[in-house]
């Protein structure tokens, strides 16, 4: 008997027909003899219904009446999961966030999780119950429903799943498993068995949406295994294999010492959702780049990639750097507000940019991983207006109409074709 906790999101709660699939995965590793605990997300397009509501009755509005409506939807699909599985025969209950006080900040809209009170989810599986959790949500300091941010559900099962010291986190989804890259953009793509914490949380970060990208992150700190498995499989057409996680369903997300064959590169992944400011002619002193980056950080703004050339002139720089394509309005406001402290001779912004990110662990034992990067790029004719790295990662940016042919490209020269 094993202890798990099975994730649903909303692809996977379209509809009540989709709720009963769902509820026959609980059912197979239920009836398996494991404790099961089941964290939801709300119905398809609810929560996205819920917050066009509160937008079109104030688009300034209260940050927790916000949280107090959206939470709902999650409340929704537990309770209708919760009765699936009664008319099953399965005993089963749903647990709203405060419930199980799972105790959050104060920060409505983005609320981080501080602790969660396990005594009662673990009285419930001991007694055979199968527990229904609304993820996405907690309670703050103040007593006020908290939500965790788009994606938050995943959020929820992780820390659910190291509150419970369960065996796997199997994060349902509409996808069987995490890709050597998009299967849409490239069909050669194929399914990774095991993917490294480290892995997943770059190929999460830039631009991958199969995980959330806190989700992994906490998984790796509280060392919980995820599994990413697709929901629409027949739930009876494979034999629960919880405890060996080696049944070839799925992706498994571990620890790197876990993975006995280390590729050297193990995914690609873009972004469509950047965006590119360059400032021309920057003053060529000390403090210019505090002068530009000081006042986005007061702004909220999050840059990403940064690249300084030297001027046409010869005396001055010109500094490009991309923020998320939803900020650009605002980034550019806030550059040209600080023109007289900065001293550029000229602001521009564009959105037909894609970032294109190589991801490997083994990339930290082998050289010329960004020379082939680099000369797949040049040998298909496509520029590279910026270059970011970390130890495991390696991205670029490009114009917006190269994207797919650099994808499929740079899977190719990897040896990631199937």
């Amino acid at each position: 008997m094993a202890r798990l906790v099975m994730k649903f999101g909303g692809s996977s709660l379209g509809d009540i027909q989709r709720m009963r699939h769902a509820a026959g995965h609980i059912a197979r590793e239920y009836n398996a003899g494991h404790e099961v605990a089941v964290v939801v997300s709300a119905m398809a397009g609810e929560t996205d219904r819920l917050a066009n509501l509160v937008r079109e009755a104030a688009p300034l509005h209260d940050a927790r009446e916000y949280d107090s409506i959206v939470a709902t939807g999650e409340q929704v699909s537990a309770g209708m999961m919760a009765i699936i599985l009664q008319t099953s025969g399965i005993s089963a209950r749903s647990w709203l966030g405060w419930q199980l006080a799972l105790n959050t900040d104060g920060t409505h809209g983005a609320a981080r999780i501080v602790d969660i009170r396990d005594d009662l989810l673990n009285k419930s599986l001991a007694a055979g119950q199968v527990a229904i959790i609304c993820g996405f949500q907690g309670i703050g300091p103040d007593t006020r429903i908290t939500t965790l941010g788009r994606g938050g559900s995943d959020t929820s099962a992780v820390a659910i799943a190291a509150a419970l010291r369960a065996d796997c986190c199997d994060i349902y989804t509409d996808v069987d498993g995490v890709y050597t890259a998009d299967p849409r953009v490239v069909p050669e793509a194929r399914k990774l068995g095991r993917i490294s914490y480290e892995e997943m949380l770059e190929m999460a970060s830039l631009g991958a949406k199969v995980l959330q990208t806190r989700s992994v992150e906490m998984a790796m700190t509280q060392g919980i295994r995820l599994r990413v498995r697709s929901t629409f499989e027949e739930p009876d057409a494979f034999i629960s294999d919880i405890p060996a996680l080696d049944s070839g369903i799925g992706t498994l997300v571990c620890d790197e010492d876990e993975i006995v064959e280390q590729q050297i590169v193990s995914g690609i992944t873009y972004a469509r959702d950047e965006a590119k400011v360059t400032l021309l002619r920057v003053a060529d002193k000390p403090g210019v780049a505090a002068g530009v980056f000081g006042p986005l950080a007061q702004a909220a703004i999050n840059v990403d990639m940064i690249v300084q050339n030297i001027s046409d002139d010869g005396k001055s720089t010109d500094l490009t750097f991309t923020v998320a394509k939803s900020e650009l309005d605002r980034a550019i406001e806030t550059i040209g507000a600080a023109r007289d402290q900065i001293g550029y001779q000229d602001l521009s912004g564009s959105t037909d940019i894609v970032k294109v990110s190589i991801v490997g662990i083994g990339m930290r034992s082998h050289a010329g991983v960004a020379a082939k990067m680099f000369q797949t790029l040049a040998d298909h004719g496509i520029n590279i207006q910026a270059i970011a790295t970390s130890e495991i990662k390696i991205s670029v940016l490009i114009d917006a109409a190269y994207a797919e042919l650099a994808i499929r490209a740079l899977h190719a020269a990897y040896g990631l074709d199937v």
